[in-house]
């Protein structure tokens, strides 16, 4: 099945938007085959400022209406306790917020974008979206990552080659409790790094300390300006480090 043959089927959606590869393409497509389309934002303490303003910028470029949502996401059962379906928890939430309004407004399908390379087996948080409902048609239509950035770059979308960003929840360890100050942390620490030039990384925390996941190819950036990031960093962590097993 294709795109077009799936917005045919169902041409009014409403499609839960964050801002990424993925979503992106899924809205460029049903700005092009539905009939009628909003997207959705939530915007809670897990997402970083650039991810909001990406979902602006191209909504406004595909001339899409997109509506903000807030959600206090710590306030949602067992999700400031970081178990370890805590992703369960979360996307109910999120995924509940957006149906009710996107229902409100009139839209009883609600789309996502989960593509065909990710692995649904034993993720929380798909299990979620699946007791929601809610269709995957980049996956339902086989459309994988390598795929979706390829037509992204023909359909001269900014976020073709944007890359893969987990929330920031992700950055503190499994029943670690997540509070409102470790998430503002790994906001500043990481709009730092990304300022300096540094991409596809992350700053873990852990017992409030940092660790740096960085590409190989970025480890002489690193270095060159290891000062000024330790001193930077160490306004918000006890110590810094590296961590040299990942982000090859």
């Amino acid at each position: 099945m294709s795109l077009e043959h799936f917005f045919r089927k169902y041409p009014e959606v409403a499609i839960a938007f964050s801002g990424g590869v993925d979503s992106a393409y899924l809205l460029y497509a049903a700005k092009r085959y539905a009939q009628k389309v909003c997207a959705y934002y939530v915007k809670s303490d897990f997402q970083p400022q650039f991810e909001l303003d990406d979902a602006l910028k191209l909504a406004d470029l595909l001339n899409v209406e997109i509506k903000i949502l807030g959600l206090d996401v710590l306030t949602v059962a067992h999700v400031k306790e970081n178990p370890a379906d805590r992703c369960y928890y979360c996307k109910k939430a999120i995924f509940s917020t957006i149906q009710n309004q996107a229902r409100a407004d009139g839209f009883f399908i609600l789309l996502d974008g989960t593509n065909a390379s990710d692995i649904i087996e034993d993720r929380p948080g798909i299990k979620a979206i699946q007791e929601l409902s809610v269709h995957s048609p980049l996956r339902e239509c086989g459309l994988t990552k390598s795929e979706i950035r390829r037509l992204s770059k023909e359909a001269k979308l900014f976020t073709w080659n944007k890359p893969a960003y987990a929330c920031l929840a992700t950055r503190i360890p499994t029943h670690e409790e997540i509070t409102s100050d470790k998430l503002f942390i790994t906001q500043q620490a990481e709009s730092y790094l990304s300022s300096l030039g540094f991409t596809d990384f992350r700053v873990r925390m852990h017992n409030g300390n940092a660790r740096l996941q960085l590409q190989e190819s970025q480890l002489p950036l690193l270095l060159d300006r290891r000062k000024e990031i330790l001193k930077k960093l160490k306004q918000f962590y006890k110590t810094v480090s590296l961590d040299l097993e990942v982000r090859e």
